[in-house]
């Protein structure tokens, strides 16, 4: 029960750190970008987009890497055009109604605390390790997670880096948090 509650309160100082990130320090802006001209981009996705998914272009899918001339097709485009990595929704949302997004960030960073409060509950350790070790969580996602996007989806630098400071500096907050409600418990036991 002590991880429970330690991972609750982590989770909820991990959500107002990312709150914190993304309104008040550019760290959660880091490489977003606005287009020039959203209305011609926009009436390109409705027209090339065929349904909600992931694109990206030039792209090149599973059934032409077996055909040698469409992969030479697409070395040539790829080597000489602009790349886009396009997360395509065709119905719109108002990205200013932000309820429903904001509860379930906030339930799977409560979720990621109790995971991470868990972990260190497992081994006796003392507070300033702890948080280190919750530190080493965060740079754990980062690399598993940010660091592929970068290299293979060419995320850009700059919004990986963000995301570096995002996830680490959150972890050592809400492990310092973490690791005293643990501390706490386990002097009283």
């Amino acid at each position: 029960m002590r991880a429970i509650i330690a991972g609750i309160l982590g989770g909820i100082v991990f959500f107002v750190w990312g709150a914190v990130a993304h309104m008040a320090l550019p760290i959660g802006e880091m490489g977003m970008k606005e287009a020039r001209a959203e209305d011609p981009v926009i009436a390109a996705m409705k027209e090339n987009l065929p349904g909600a998914g992931v694109y990206m272009v030039p792209g090149l899918s599973a059934s032409q890497m077996e055909d040698a001339a469409a992969v030479a097709a697409y070395s040539a485009k790829a080597t000489t055009s602009p790349y886009a990595f396009v997360v395509y929704q065709p119905t719109g949302k108002d990205g200013m109604d932000m309820g429903g997004n904001l509860a379930k960030q906030a339930a799977s960073d409560i979720l990621s605390g109790i995971v991470v409060a868990w972990v260190l509950s497992l081994a006796v350790l003392p507070f300033g390790r702890r948080v280190l070790a919750a530190g080493a969580l965060g740079l754990f996602s980062w690399l598993t997670v940010s660091v592929p996007y970068w290299n293979w989806y060419r995320f850009p630098t700059d919004f990986t880096m963000g995301n570096l400071a995002e996830q680490v500096v959150g972890w050592l907050i809400a492990g310092a948090v973490i690791a005293w409600w643990l501390g706490r418990s386990e002097r009283r036991i």
